[in-house]
């Protein structure tokens, strides 16, 4: 009672209940944290104690929701990123407390539907597209990387047939990240 997302969320239905600890239950195993990051500042805390609480095995989905509200947000994302991460939680942030709320109710939405339908949905004919995400599953690589891989080498053909020495020139690429480019494609299947 009290909380900020309850008199925004207007697209699903919601009963005050025991939610474990958690603020919000968005299915029976899936429990979700609310705080915005001027709270935090002031009672630094309270996630903590509140995560604690909760503990690492009563959900098996555990959300932090928070909303940024302060001016300069990196230290305290840095801080809440590191929090989240360590206890095994999963961090959305949102910018204004009716984001939060849609994100909420998102949450709520998809509770019975299979984690296919949150997959991202890529046209078999975007020959680019399936290229980001066959060389994303690289561990390091990001999307601006594959891209930086398509306008040098402008194919993948090319990028088969790239050395390490020519993946080492490229912004981005340092030794490790050259390594496992190399190593993913030229390992045979």
């Amino acid at each position: 009672r009290g909380n900020p997302l309850l008199e925004r969320i207007q697209n699903v239905r919601w009963t005050f209940g025991d939610a474990y600890g958690a603020d919000f239950l968005v299915g029976p195993t899936h429990g979700l944290l609310f705080l915005s990051l001027k709270y935090m500042r002031l009672f630094p805390a309270y996630l903590a104690s509140r995560m604690e609480k909760i503990g690492a095995h009563r959900f098996t989905l555990r959300v932090l929701l928070a909303v940024v509200d302060v001016d300069d947000p990196n230290a305290a994302v840095r801080d809440l990123t590191r929090v989240a991460l360590r206890a095994g939680w999963t961090l959305f942030l949102a910018w204004s407390p009716d984001e939060a709320a849609r994100y909420l109710e998102t949450f709520k939405a998809y509770e019975h539907k299979p984690p296919d339908l949150l997959k991202e949905k890529i046209d078999p004919g975007d020959h680019v597209a399936l290229v980001v995400q066959v060389l994303t599953q690289i561990r390091s690589v990001t999307r601006a990387d594959v891209v930086t891989l398509l306008s040098v080498f402008r194919s993948v053909a090319e990028i088969l047939r790239a050395e390490p020495e020519d993946l080492a020139v490229l912004p981005g690429f340092g030794e490790t990240k050259v390594r496992r480019v190399y190593e993913a494609l030229h390992q045979p299947f």
